[in-house]
Parts: C-alpha cells; sequence; structure tokens
C-alpha cells in the first residue's frame, strides 16, 4: 500500500508540474487587455483590441527578463521580428517584470524589434490560465513559457506551452502564415 500511495503521489504530482494543464485551447475567447509596454526603451499602452484590428497578434508570456531561457526566446523572435510583420501578425511578449525591467530587455534583449509588456500583477497572465504552477525558487509567482496566436476576431487559434524557449517563435510564425494564406482576398 506504502508502494501504491508513493507511486500515486510522484504521478499525480508530475501532472501538476505538466504545462500541458496550463493556458488556454484553440477556440477559447482570448481575454482583452491592456497594458504598459515598452520597445526600443519607449513605454506605450498597448491594447490588444487594437491590434487585432491590423490582423493576428502573437502573444507570448516568458517567466523573467533577464533570464537564459527568456534572453534566448527574446533573441530568436527578434530575429523572426520582421517575418512576423510580413505575415501580417503583432507580436508582443509579457512577463511580470515591471515596466523599468521590461523598457531595457526591450532594448538590450528585444534589440528593439517588438514590444514586451508588463504585467507585474499578473492580472493578464492569470486572464490566460498562464500562471506556473510551481513558484520559482525565491517563492515567486511567475508566467508558464506559453504563446498564443489570436485571430483578428478575438480567439486563440493556436497555444504552445514549453519551458524551452527552442520550438515557440518556429511554430507560431508556421500557423500565423498558415493564417494568413487561409484568409487573403
Amino acid at each position: 500500500m506504502k508502494r501504491l500511495t508513493i507511486g500515486l503521489l510522484v504521478v499525480f504530482g508530475g501532472l501538476l508540474m505538466t504545462p500541458a494543464w496550463a493556458g488556454l485551447k484553440p477556440g477559447d475567447a482570448a481575454p482583452d487587455f491592456t497594458a504598459q509596454a515598452a520597445v526600443g526603451g519607449k513605454d506605450f499602452t498597448f491594447s490588444l483590441s487594437d491590434a487585432l484590428k491590423r490582423g493576428p497578434v502573437v502573444l507570448y508570456f516568458y517567466p523573467k527578463s533577464f533570464t537564459r531561457g527568456c534572453t534566448i526566446e527574446a533573441h530568436e523572435f527578434a530575429e523572426a521580428a520582421d517575418s512576423f510583420a510580413q505575415a501580417g501578425a503583432t507580436l508582443i511578449g509579457m512577463s511580470k517584470d515591471t515596466i523599468e525591467t521590461q523598457r531595457k530587455f526591450s532594448t538590450e534583449e528585444c534589440r528593439d524589434k517588438f514590444p514586451v509588456a508588463a504585467d507585474p500583477a499578473a492580472s493578464v497572465i492569470r486572464s490566460y490560465d498562464a500562471v506556473r504552477i510551481a513558484p520559482t525558487a525565491s517563492g515567486e509567482t511567475v508566467s508558464e513559457r506559453i504563446s498564443y496566436v489570436i485571430a483578428p476576431e478575438g480567439k486563440v487559434i493556436y497555444s504552445y506551452s514549453d519551458p524551452a524557449p527552442d520550438k515557440h517563435i518556429e511554430n507560431t510564425l508556421a500557423v500565423v502564415r498558415k493564417w494568413r494564406e487561409e484568409h487573403q482576398n
């Protein structure tokens, strides 16, 4: 019995840690939001509803600016920013960091190519069900690494959750290109 209990705890505990439970699913309504954001070190107010008027939005959540994985992901999104723009998509990253941190991150790691939004109260992160289940080693709550593609009508058409930054850019860009191909006039 003790062995079974330990086994169930390991399996159940492992399931709680999996990001597959986190996040909105394709077909879900994307919660509208406005947030303080920065691009090229300059502040502005990002509005999802305004951005959707121009086409699909790639919204990606990441745990913490200036950490290894988040820096890699920002560099890769920066390299692909022109491709997202050519496909008609707006790209924005978001973390729980302050706007002061995002100003610096937008310049140094996003290379002035795309904005990052500040969500220090994690209200947008919560509305997108993107809160990391396990807090960081310091006990801080942060977001999962999860990427969404949101269609202009406000529906999630793709979500991808993986702690590794590797496939987020490639996958979201492929979805945006496919969407564009299907919706060209």
